[in-house]
């Protein structure tokens, strides 16, 4: 167990040192280094500290919130396949932040309103499928639902401008070009992070399901409101950082309770780091891939992740 501490923690660092290291600029990594920390270049400076650290912390940090809002959403539907993406959390989130790029409203109000979009989605899901529904049907409602949010994001950049479109659609691909300081997302993931971990042998319970976990004690109710919260929180920021993207949070969970176990206290920080990692790497591969084009860091998510929700749900068939 101390080996995969150790390599994911290892993992993360070098994700970030690369991420920072590497770029457009005609510049190399060692060049870079040299002009920020021997010949003190104002350039070099503003490459680094303001342009590649900056959005390597976002995408770092976006990845880690949408492995716990993943794994938040496979305790409660007890399904590998369940992540905020395919559910339509994540669309939900979009709609309404697109919306509020529509009538030019920004700052705290476009995080409020993505975050209320997530949770009206959630809900919508679990009302139309029922309080007793399947995992399966809860799953196939939140992908009638996203398609939903697909037709509603469409429609609006339909009636938008061209230009304001083009980059929106960028944005809703998922875009970390231009990233706020993700110090709102950071102090999130700081401060739900430990409350999850706390909460390990709780989610564990309950990832058992409702009945035995009422039957060991637990306020189902509570946990799974509490739960649902979290998650779309975390989805409505991920999303007003770094737009939609996918397959992190169904992917991320899933392999790591491959490497450290089913324990809800060791896989939190395995799925933070995790996360984080996999999407500073795919940022990474986004922007020097066909450099100085970028392309959306959704798309490069998508190659990754459709192969693995296939393999995830031909398991999950045949058992």
């Amino acid at each position: 167990m101390i080996a995969a501490w150790t390599t994911l923690g290892c993992a993360s660092l070098f994700s970030l040192l690369l991420a920072v290291s590497l770029g457009s600029a005609t510049e190399g990594p060692f060049e870079v280094w040299r002009g920020l920390l021997v010949e003190q270049d104002p350039l070099a400076r503003v490459l680094i500290m303001e342009l590649r650290l900056p959005r390597a912390l976002a995408a770092y940090c976006t990845g880690g919130a949408l492995a716990l809002a993943g794994l938040l959403m496979q305790v409660l539907l007890r399904n590998p396949l369940a992540d905020p993406y395919v559910l339509g959390v994540s669309g939900g989130a979009a709609v309404a932040a697109l919306a509020c790029l529509l009538l030019g409203v920004s700052g705290l109000w476009l995080h409020l309103a993505a975050a209320g979009g997530a949770m009206a989605v959630t809900w919508l899901v679990f009302a139309l499928a029922g309080s007793r529904a399947s995992s399966e049907r809860l799953l196939l409602t939140g992908v009638v639902v996203a398609s939903a949010c697909g037709a509603g994001i469409g429609m609006m950049l339909a009636v938008a401008d061209a230009q304001p479109a083009r980059g929106m659609l960028f944005w809703l691909m998922g875009e970390v070009g231009d990233p706020a300081l993700p110090w709102l997302l950071a102090g999130l993931l700081l401060a739900v992070t430990p409350v999850l971990i706390a909460a390990g042998r709780g989610l564990d319970v309950l990832a058992r399901g409702t009945l035995q976990a009422a039957a060991l004690g637990l306020s189902v109710r509570a946990a799974r409101n509490s739960a649902f919260l979290l998650a779309s929180f975390l989805t409505a920021a991920a999303v007003t950082q770094s737009g939609t993207i996918g397959f992190i949070g169904l992917v991320t969970p899933h392999l790591m309770r491959q490497w450290v176990g089913n324990a809800h206290r060791r896989l939190v920080p395995a799925s933070l780091l995790a996360g984080g990692t996999l999407l500073t790497l795919a940022d990474l591969l986004a922007r020097t891939l066909f450099s100085p084009r970028q392309l959306p860091v959704g798309a490069v998510t998508a190659l990754l992740g459709v192969p693995a929700f296939l393999y995830l749900l031909a398991r999950r068939t045949a058992r």
